[in-house]
């Protein structure tokens, strides 16, 4: 609880000198699809880069499996945006993740 208090009591001070206090998606002026579809994609590649490590692979061997670079990847895994959804769905295949363990992945966060 102090945290709370204590993130309450500076925006109330950030306010106060003017500032504007709020969050990536109304900064960015998102829609709640494309905040959405955002969240998926980051839950997606947290999803490969957990999975890897915990089968013990590098990024290299990952992109052999895939028949990728590991350049790419790295992409992935930062959420990249010039890697698709459906790349980071293949790479999550390839290690052996099921249906329910995808839907796990883009399921809500919890709070």
């Amino acid at each position: 609880m102090p945290q709370r208090s204590t993130h309450k009591s500076r925006k109330a001070r950030l306010e106060k000198r003017g500032w504007t206090v709020g969050n990536t998606r109304e900064f960015l002026a998102l829609s709640e699809d494309e905040a959405t579809l955002i969240e998926i994609r980051l839950s997606l590649a947290e999803a490969v880069r957990r999975r890897r490590s915990s089968r013990g692979w590098s990024q290299l061997q990952l992109a052999k499996h895939i028949e990728s670079s590991q350049s790419r990847v790295a992409k992935m895994e930062a959420g990249d945006v010039s890697c698709s959804i459906d790349l980071l769905v293949r790479a999550l295949l390839a290690m052996g993740c099921s249906r329910k363990d995808l839907a796990r992945s883009i399921g809500p966060r919890a709070a």
